[in-house]
């Protein structure tokens, strides 16, 4: 029996399609062990979002090499798909898988075994298909990804995923639903619906994308033993009137919505080639206020894009205390090389990117508690996950819908993947409710 070791980078899109490789190599009796174990193959699903992406991906594939040196190193990912000639050359690398190939790691790799090599990097950028991979399980046990698309048609100033990604594919509905019924009779209750650019589902369908996605969520929400559908980043735009008024009349949708920002100021934006300007995003967010009780809405926030004036700086930071997030991702600006953006004159330095970001970090901080203290004296439904040690006690962690994160203490009833209502009487450090029993 051959041992496989694994190292995921990125996003939640790569992790889901690690689980469906994995799958794959344990349903043809190949052993899974630790990355830093001495094993027969390594694969590296290799992230390509950033310059420093790009390095932590050669890292991983030279420290498997250097574990074993005369294991079969396999990358794979994103980071293949844009730079395919570089790590083909690089030492440390035996076998090369692109994007929309990970579905045939086994095929590719047992002919690699057997002396027979085949081209695994296409051309993203001229394919209409959509790569099926269905799981039964993931590695999280009460929550599952769920991928939905492929590929995106922005092309932001910044960023190099539609290369490596390719054009916006969608999945066909009855894929995601048999998915989704398999994991429902797996135990699974709470579903993540992701992707490159969820936004975009459905447009090469023939469909609505608002009303494609709409009916994508309405028929999981019909699937018995569905409790939870959670949407992942969303593009503003898709947020309309009909959009936020068709989500709140579905049962089972969490009241917790990524809508991705980069800035609050209206010039940058336009530097970024975002769509949306920053009034328009705030409609957007008024909507989705208007149509449920308290969602949460979280974002990403890019300090020091190239040309980012302090005084451009200063109106983000109004806008985003203004709009009073949940929960803020802050980004310093990294240059990702083959981006226009890259190219840009005035690139900010360090020191102004790290002193923006403390300024974000600490408004992230103060709007995040007043958030969950809304939720003081309230009665809240939590999705219950994993038992932890903290501060000398052990207490059950879980989630509510809007993904406030929830302790209480252990009395010895198992509550992993329960869903249990009670009464929030306090905090438990910074960034922890804590629940009664």
């Amino acid at each position: 029996m051959k041992t496989v070791a694994y190292h995921n980078l990125g996003c939640k899109v790569n992790s889901y399609e690690m689980d469906a490789m994995l799958q794959a190599l344990r349903q043809k009796g190949y052993q899974i062990v630790a990355f830093d174990e001495k094993a027969d193959i390594y694969i590296v699903n290799t992230c390509t979002v950033t310059n420093i992406a790009d390095r932590k991906s050669r890292q991983m594939l030279h420290r498997a090499k250097k574990t074993n040196p005369e294991g079969i190193v396999v990358a794979v990912g994103c980071y293949v798909q844009t730079d395919p000639r570089a790590v083909e050359a690089d030492s440390a690398v035996d076998l090369i898988i692109g994007n929309n190939r990970k579905k045939d790691l086994v095929e590719i790799l047992e002919n690699y075994l057997n002396g027979v090599q085949s081209a695994c990097v296409i051309d993203i950028n001229r394919t209409s298909e959509y790569e099926e991979m269905r799981l039964t399980s993931t590695t999280e046990h009460t929550r599952a990804y769920i991928k939905i698309q492929d590929g995106c048609n922005q092309f932001c100033t910044y960023c190099m995923i539609p290369y490596a990604r390719g054009r916006v594919r969608s999945r066909k509905k009855q894929d995601v639903l048999a998915e989704i019924r398999g994991l429902v009779a797996a135990g699974y209750k709470e579903f993540v619906l992701t992707g490159i650019h969820i936004s975009s589902y459905g447009m090469d369908l023939q469909e609505g994308q608002e009303e494609a996605l709409l009916a994508l969520i309405r028929a999981i929400d019909a699937i018995g033993g569905v409790e939870r559908i959670r949407l992942g980043s969303l593009e503003p735009r898709i947020v309309t009137e009909t959009f936020a008024a068709g989500l709140a009349a579905i049962k089972h949708i969490c009241p917790h919505f990524h809508l991705s920002l980069q800035s609050g100021c209206g010039s940058v934006l336009k530097r970024m080639n975002r769509h949306y300007t920053p009034e328009e995003y705030l409609q957007k967010v008024d909507l989705l206020r208007g149509a449920f009780a308290h969602p949460a809405i979280t974002t990403d926030v890019i300090v020091g894009f190239p040309g980012e004036t302090q005084e451009e700086f200063e109106a983000s930071r109004q806008f985003v205390e203004a709009v009073r997030f949940y929960e803020m991702h802050i980004f310093k600006y990294s240059s990702r090389k083959g981006t226009k953006a890259a190219e840009m004159p005035s690139q900010v330095s360090e020191a102004a990117k790290n002193a923006r970001s403390g300024v974000l970090q600490e408004l992230a901080r103060r709007d995040s508690n007043v958030f969950r203290s809304y939720y003081l004296g309230r009665n809240v439904e939590v999705l219950f996950e994993e038992k932890k040690e903290i501060e000398g006690k052990v207490y059950w962690l879980g989630h509510t819908r809007e993904y406030v994160k929830v302790a209480v203490p252990d009395c010895g009833k198992a509550l992993e993947n329960q869903l249990v209502t009670g009464k929030v009487t306090g905090f438990l450090g910074d960034e922890v409710i804590i629940m009664a029993q």
